[in-house]
């Protein structure tokens, strides 16, 4: 197990920032860390990276306990924080020889290079870091996070302040390190997670609400799976209410679907679609469109999340 929580607690006077949480994270994946600001995201990633101290629980890192061994699980991780802090007044490649030097690395030159070119800091690695733009600074956190080949990623918005064309080419490269590493990934850019991550991880309030595959949270819970249909004709809704296993329609006024389209919440979408279709046939309707609707992400975290102060 390459991360592991155990009823971790975190309390600022009377106020638990985090809340007797527990999760795994094995190697090979990359799990999404989601929360509203103040949920305890960053909080938890700095237990995990020692940078701060729980108030109780236990968190462990390729198996180590991080209180009692903090040097050892430092070296398995690498950390892009929120706030990357940098030395301005170095040049890039100065500063990863110096992070390189740090983490006794061997072949330190090569180890630079290879870092440089993965995150496609090449153009800009004789420059001072002071004089970079804010995504380029970015690219050089999470050189810094990967120059000495670790075991767990631990990356708290890396792709803040980047470009389309960088977001997608940094995304590109956490996919790759997430192949043979461990990679917690917290991000408020949904779309981001959902192109990354397999998994996720929702925190609200100091506590867990969603542990799951992607594909699971946005299938939604047994009784909110949705069914859209568009007739041709205009009917009567009623006739779709009277569906077995139905438990809703509606009439979305959207682009896609406008008039004579409806939205039908149910628990047993392949059950429905097919009682639309006898419907259909019955009552000799021409179907544009039918189809099950998943829930965006977007949406997941909004009903998971929506109360938080």
């Amino acid at each position: 197990m390459s991360i592991e929580v155990k009823n971790l607690l975190k309390v600022y006077g009377e106020q638990k920032a985090v809340n007797n949480i527990s999760f795994k994270v094995d190697k090979g994946e990359i799990v999404g860390f989601l929360g509203p600001n103040g949920a305890g995201k960053s909080t938890t990633m700095k237990i995990l990276t020692g940078y701060l101290q729980q108030t109780g629980g236990d968190a462990f890192i390729s198996g180590i306990n991080v209180t009692a061994n903090p040097l050892m699980t430092k070296k398995k991780i690498g950390y892009l924080p929120e706030a990357n802090a940098l030395y301005y007044d170095m040049y890039v490649r100065e500063y990863l020889e110096f992070i390189a030097e740090v983490h006794s690395v061997n072949g330190q030159g090569s180890a630079v290079n290879k870092v440089i070119d993965m995150v496609g800091l090449t153009p800009e690695s004789k420059k001072k870091i002071g004089q970079l733009s804010k995504g380029y600074k970015q690219r050089v956190g999470l050189a810094a996070a990967l120059i000495h080949d670790p075991e767990v990623l631990i990356l708290d918005e890396p792709t803040s302040g980047l470009d389309p064309n960088q977001i997608v080419e940094i995304r590109e490269v956490i996919k790759q390190q997430g192949k043979n590493k461990t990679v917690l990934f917290s991000s408020h850019i949904l779309q981001e997670v959902e192109a990354i991550c397999d998994r996720v991880i929702i925190i609200n309030k100091g506590e867990i609400v969603a542990d799951d595959k992607l594909s699971n949270l946005q299938k939604g819970k047994k009784d909110q799976h949705v069914v859209m249909v568009k007739f041709k004709e205009t009917i009567d809704k009623t006739l779709l209410e009277k569906l077995n296993d139905v438990s809703m329609v509606d009439e979305p006024q959207t682009s896609n679907f406008k008039s004579d389209s409806y939205r039908i919440q149910t628990s047993n979408p392949e059950a429905v679609r097919k009682q639309i279709l006898e419907l259909s046939l019955q009552n000799n309707l021409n179907i544009v469109s039918l189809q099950s609707e998943d829930q965006s992400l977007e949406e997941v975290f909004r009903s998971l999340t929506q109360n938080a102060g």
